[in-house]
């Protein structure tokens, strides 16, 4: 397992309202006033409707945030944006790409991260290249819609036991006051989207999450 892989992962939420931007930043600057910019990864996720020329723009501007400090930059989803705005890697989910072939746009270097649910889908795309999995929903969860049913900690936990060794970042209705149940059952660490974007002080989110955090 990657000594340094990031235990706290924000996903942008760049729907109407949303400001991604200040949200990355506000992560950025909290991660380093803790000392922590290498625990923490930002993932930029856009809705399916938004342009690929937005993304790359969105991107490009929070890569540029990240990179002087440590913090990794993922995109999600759309791969040849990730290698346009040289971001640290790729996260693919169930209707993206196969992971297999995920890898081989990325190369052999980068961070690519899959979306899975049970042990025998963790094995699968962890040897078809995923160098880390995001499992979920752990908790039920309104930020996106059409979700299956919430796996829970002891579920989540098979998922990490079959695939020792591989990072799992358990993602849905995650927040401060569940994060840390989440790592005991076995995640190597959690992503947020709402507990972050919807707070009030998105920095102090970010300081608390990362404190209750390993």
């Amino acid at each position: 397992m990657d000594p340094v892989f990031p235990c706290l992962h924000v996903i942008t939420d760049a729907r109407p309202g949303r400001d991604p931007i200040a949200v990355a930043a506000a992560a950025v600057a909290a991660a380093q006033r803790l000392g922590a910019a290498h625990r923490l990864a930002i993932q930029v996720r856009v809705e399916d409707d938004v342009t690929d020329r937005v993304l790359f723009q969105l991107a490009t501007e929070i890569v540029a945030r990240c990179r002087p400090t440590g913090v990794r930059c993922l995109v999600n989803d759309r791969l040849h944006v990730a290698l346009a705005v040289d971001a640290d890697g790729a996260h693919v989910g169930a209707d993206d790409l196969p992971v297999a072939a995920a890898r081989k746009v990325l190369g052999d270097h980068g961070v690519l991260g899959a979306t899975c649910r049970d042990p025998a889908a963790a094995r699968a795309a962890t040897a078809a290249g995923a160098t880390y999995l995001g499992v979920g929903p752990a908790f039920a969860t309104v930020t996106k819609t059409g979700l299956p049913a919430p796996l829970g900690p002891e579920r989540i936990g098979e998922v990490a036991r079959a695939v020792p060794g591989v990072p799992v970042v358990a993602i849905g209705g995650v927040t401060v006051d569940n994060a840390a149940d989440l790592v005991r059952s076995g995640a190597t660490g959690v992503a947020v989207v709402g507990a972050v974007a919807n707070a009030a002080d998105p920095g102090e989110a970010i300081e608390r999450l990362l404190k209750v955090l390993p």
